[in-house]
Order: structure tokens, then C-alpha cells, then sequence
């Protein structure tokens, strides 16, 4: 069984959130010098998460670097992604990872005209290899970016982790009695038929994993272990 929130856990201080503040406060000499632009997707999560789960935990976790380090502000985040896996679910809605590396591309070079640092917090796994790819490539042009992906520690998609981690967020889009158990075997295992063929013929119910046993507090575990990893990278940075 799933255990659903026994009450809406507080959600952690957004910290500075871009789309709030004025262009002169952004020009001001004690502004924000680093802009975290949360990465995610609307796709299939299996029949009992959202849509957006994966912007979800994201920006969750880019909120939560903002409000442990005033030096960054978190971008609006990009609600699609490279999707195309799972195309064959009502819902989702891809870019494909060209037109991803294009936007990408383009934010980047636009932020850096008033941030020095760019920081890509990415929760969907669709996205990962673009936004490695896009990072380097700017960093060769001379810009500061970095790429973090989010890695809750857990199965793939829509189990356990990703079920937990929305428990803590957002409990009440969790339709507990809808979570089953989809496909479980290893991710490199399942690899090969992802990619040629997309999720649904892998798992029928679009879940990558097993939801059983997700509770909220694990999910503000995971979080709070995502967050600290993310910010031990920015320390460093």
C-alpha cells in the first residue's frame, strides 16, 4: 500500500524567484549572480502522478538551493522536455532533443547578459544527455554553466521515489488508490526496448518501478538528500 500524507507537509522557502523581482533589482551590485533554471517535462506518470511531476520536483529542489544561497534565483521553469519515449500516453506533450538544445541554447546565452553563473537543475531523465551536451558546449563558448541533474535515489519512473518525493510536495495530486506496479526490472535492462520501441510496450501502465511503500516522509528525505547534493555542487562551483 501506498501511504498517503497525513497532513500537506510545509513547503520549504521558495528563496528568490526570478519572475517576482524588477530589472533594476537585477541590476543592483548586491543582486542575485547565479540563475538556477529548473528542467522537466510533461509526460505519463504512470495512472496515479501528474503530469508535470518532474517540473515538480525540479523546481523543488531548485527553490530549495535559492533559499540556502541568496547568491541564486530560480528561473521560471521549462514545464517540456525531451518526451518522445513516452508519446504513446495521453498527455504528453515532447520537444524532441533538437528543438530542447536549440531553447536551451538560446536561454542560456540570453541569461548570461545579466547573471554571471547559469545552473540547469533537470529532474527528467529525457532530458539528461542534451542538457549535458548543451553545458559543455557552452562552457567551451566561455559561459559559466553548470548541469545538475536531480537524482532521488530510487527506481526509474513513477515508483517508489518519484511517488514519495510527490507525496512531500504536493500530496493531495497523488491519486493513491490508482498506484500499481509497473515494470521492475533493472533500468539498463530496459534500456534497449525504451529506446526503440517507447514505455508502453516495456509497461503497459507507464510506471518504471514499484509505488508501493512511497510515503511523504521518505519523499522529504529523498528531497532534502537531492538538495544537499545540488548544493554541495554549487559550493564547489
Amino acid at each position: 500500500m501506498v501511504e498517503a500524507a497525513a497532513g500537506v507537509i510545509g513547503r520549504a522557502s521558495t528563496g528568490m524567484a526570478l519572475g517576482e523581482l524588477t530589472s533594476p533589482a537585477l541590476a543592483a551590485p548586491d543582486a542575485p549572480t547565479t540563475v538556477a533554471l529548473p528542467l522537466g517535462a510533461c509526460e505519463q506518470h504512470g495512472p496515479h502522478l501528474p503530469l508535470d511531476t518532474d517540473t515538480r520536483i525540479a523546481l523543488a529542489v531548485a527553490e530549495r538551493i535559492a533559499a540556502a544561497r541568496p547568491a541564486v534565483v530560480v528561473a521560471p521553469p521549462l514545464a517540456y522536455g525531451s518526451s518522445g519515449e513516452h508519446q504513446a500516453f495521453a498527455g504528453t506533450l515532447s520537444t524532441g532533443p533538437q528543438a530542447l538544445q536549440t531553447l536551451l541554447v538560446e536561454l542560456i546565452r540570453s541569461a548570461t547578459r545579466t547573471f554571471a553563473r547559469v545552473l540547469l537543475v533537470n529532474a527528467h531523465g529525457g532530458n539528461a544527455a542534451v542538457v549535458a551536451a548543451v553545458a559543455a558546449a557552452q562552457r567551451d563558448e566561455g559561459r559559466d554553466v553548470r548541469a545538475w541533474h536531480v537524482d532521488l535515489h530510487g527506481d526509474a519512473h513513477a515508483g517508489r521515489a518519484e511517488t514519495s518525493a510527490m507525496l512531500a510536495l504536493t500530496p493531495e495530486l497523488v491519486d493513491v488508490e490508482r498506484a500499481c506496479r509497473g515494470a521492475t526490472a533493472p533500468l539498463a535492462e530496459l534500456l534497449p526496448r525504451l529506446r526503440a520501441e517507447g514505455v508502453r510496450p516495456v509497461s503497459p501502465n507507464g510506471v518504471l518501478g514499484d509505488p508501493a511503500g512511497a510515503s511523504a516522509a521518505e519523499g522529504e528525505a529523498l528531497l532534502t538528500r537531492a538538495t544537499e547534493e545540488a548544493i554541495a555542487m554549487v559550493d564547489g562551483w
